[in-house]
Protein backbone atom coordinates (compact mmCIF):
# COMPACT_ATOMS: atom_id res chain seq x y z
CA UNK A 1 0.00 0.00 0.00
CA UNK A 2 0.78 3.32 -0.77
CA UNK A 3 -0.14 6.54 0.34
CA UNK A 4 -0.09 9.60 -2.28
CA UNK A 5 -1.86 13.63 -3.88
CA UNK A 6 -5.38 12.05 -5.57
CA UNK A 7 -5.36 11.86 -9.28
CA UNK A 8 -7.75 12.83 -11.48
CA UNK A 9 -8.15 9.23 -12.60
CA UNK A 10 -9.43 8.46 -8.82
CA UNK A 11 -12.32 10.66 -8.45
CA UNK A 12 -14.92 8.02 -9.41
CA UNK A 13 -13.26 5.30 -6.61
CA UNK A 14 -13.12 8.17 -4.08
CA UNK A 15 -16.62 9.21 -4.55
CA UNK A 16 -17.70 5.40 -4.42
CA UNK A 17 -15.74 5.12 -0.74
CA UNK A 18 -17.42 8.12 0.05
CA UNK A 19 -21.04 7.55 -0.20
CA UNK A 20 -20.56 3.85 0.99
CA UNK A 21 -18.61 4.96 4.22
CA UNK A 22 -21.21 7.50 4.83
CA UNK A 23 -23.95 5.07 4.58
CA UNK A 24 -22.17 2.51 6.98
CA UNK A 25 -21.05 4.36 9.59
CA UNK A 26 -23.91 6.69 9.85
CA UNK A 27 -27.25 5.01 10.10
CA UNK A 28 -28.78 7.98 11.79
CA UNK A 29 -28.47 10.14 8.92
CA UNK A 30 -31.12 9.70 6.66
CA UNK A 31 -29.34 8.40 3.08
CA UNK A 32 -31.09 10.81 1.02
CA UNK A 33 -28.80 13.75 3.04
CA UNK A 34 -25.95 11.88 1.63
CA UNK A 35 -26.97 11.47 -2.13
CA UNK A 36 -28.07 15.12 -1.83
CA UNK A 37 -24.55 16.08 -0.67
CA UNK A 38 -22.84 14.06 -3.92
CA UNK A 39 -22.24 17.44 -6.33
CA UNK A 40 -20.84 19.47 -2.99
CA UNK A 41 -18.37 16.77 -1.98
CA UNK A 42 -16.93 16.21 -5.18
CA UNK A 43 -16.73 19.98 -5.99
CA UNK A 44 -15.02 20.01 -2.40
CA UNK A 45 -12.64 17.14 -2.99
CA UNK A 46 -11.47 19.22 -6.15
CA UNK A 47 -10.55 22.49 -3.83
CA UNK A 48 -9.50 19.96 -1.15
CA UNK A 49 -6.05 18.35 -0.48
CA UNK A 50 -6.62 14.94 -0.50
CA UNK A 51 -4.34 11.81 0.33
CA UNK A 52 -5.46 8.04 -0.66
CA UNK A 53 -4.37 5.13 -0.13
CA UNK A 54 -4.17 2.60 -2.89
CA UNK A 55 -2.70 -0.85 -3.29
CA UNK A 56 -2.08 -1.36 -6.88
CA UNK A 57 -4.94 -0.38 -8.55
CA UNK A 58 -7.29 -0.31 -6.11
CA UNK A 59 -7.97 2.72 -4.01
CA UNK A 60 -8.68 1.32 -0.16
CA UNK A 61 -9.30 4.60 1.16
CA UNK A 62 -8.71 8.55 1.31
CA UNK A 63 -8.41 11.55 3.62
CA UNK A 64 -9.73 15.19 2.75
CA UNK A 65 -8.53 18.14 4.61
CA UNK A 66 -9.34 22.32 3.96
CA UNK A 67 -6.61 23.94 5.35
CA UNK A 68 -6.05 22.76 8.99
CA UNK A 69 -9.83 21.24 8.83
CA UNK A 70 -10.32 17.69 8.33
CA UNK A 71 -12.93 16.89 6.59
CA UNK A 72 -12.80 13.18 6.69
CA UNK A 73 -11.08 10.08 6.59
CA UNK A 74 -13.22 7.10 4.44
CA UNK A 75 -11.58 3.17 4.64
CA UNK A 76 -13.49 0.90 2.34
CA UNK A 77 -15.84 -1.39 4.21
CA UNK A 78 -13.92 -4.36 3.53
CA UNK A 79 -10.41 -2.55 4.05
CA UNK A 80 -11.06 -1.35 8.14
CA UNK A 81 -9.35 -2.55 11.12
CA UNK A 82 -5.84 -2.92 9.19
CA UNK A 83 -4.09 0.06 9.78
CA UNK A 84 -5.23 2.24 6.74
CA UNK A 85 -6.91 5.31 8.58
CA UNK A 86 -4.09 5.16 10.81
CA UNK A 87 -1.39 5.78 8.31
CA UNK A 88 -3.12 8.26 6.23
CA UNK A 89 -3.76 10.22 9.73
CA UNK A 90 0.19 9.63 10.33
CA UNK A 91 0.51 11.22 6.88
CA UNK A 92 -1.62 13.93 7.91
CA UNK A 93 0.17 14.69 11.27
CA UNK A 94 3.26 15.14 9.34
CA UNK A 95 2.76 17.84 7.04
CA UNK A 96 0.06 19.44 9.30
CA UNK A 97 1.35 20.99 13.03
CA UNK A 98 -2.48 21.10 13.91
CA UNK A 99 -6.05 20.38 12.72
CA UNK A 100 -9.29 20.07 13.64
CA UNK A 101 -13.10 17.72 12.32
CA UNK A 102 -16.24 16.86 13.27
CA UNK A 103 -17.21 13.46 14.19
CA UNK A 104 -20.69 12.31 14.74
CA UNK A 105 -21.12 11.39 18.53
CA UNK A 106 -23.15 8.87 17.68
CA UNK A 107 -20.26 7.27 15.30
CA UNK A 108 -18.69 6.06 18.66
CA UNK A 109 -16.19 3.64 16.75
CA UNK A 110 -14.82 6.87 15.11
CA UNK A 111 -14.34 9.10 17.85
CA UNK A 112 -12.85 6.17 20.00
CA UNK A 113 -10.59 5.69 16.64
CA UNK A 114 -9.56 9.76 16.90
CA UNK A 115 -8.98 9.59 20.87
CA UNK A 116 -6.59 6.98 20.34
CA UNK A 117 -4.68 8.90 17.97
CA UNK A 118 -4.03 11.84 20.48
CA UNK A 119 -7.18 14.06 19.46
CA UNK A 120 -9.00 15.98 21.62
CA UNK A 121 -12.74 16.81 22.14
CA UNK A 122 -12.88 20.55 22.40
CA UNK A 123 -16.65 20.99 21.73
CA UNK A 124 -19.88 19.33 21.50
CA UNK A 125 -22.75 20.92 18.96
CA UNK A 126 -25.64 20.10 16.64
CA UNK A 127 -25.46 20.38 12.76
CA UNK A 128 -27.49 20.28 10.24
CA UNK A 129 -29.24 17.02 10.38
CA UNK A 130 -29.75 18.10 14.08
CA UNK A 131 -27.64 15.34 15.24
CA UNK A 132 -24.64 15.81 17.82
CA UNK A 133 -21.30 16.10 16.56
CA UNK A 134 -17.89 16.61 18.86
CA UNK A 135 -14.89 18.92 16.86
CA UNK A 136 -12.17 17.33 18.11
CA UNK A 137 -8.47 18.68 17.66
CA UNK A 138 -4.69 17.47 16.98
CA UNK A 139 -1.86 19.66 17.56
CA UNK A 140 1.89 18.36 17.08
Amino acid sequence: MIIRKLQLADFDQVMAIWFAGSISAHPFVDRDYWISHQPMVHDALLDAEVLVAVDGTTMLGFAGLQDDYLAGIFVRDEDRNHGIGTQLLRAIKKSHSSFTLAVYAENERAVRFYRRQGLQIIRRQVDETDNAEYIMRWAR
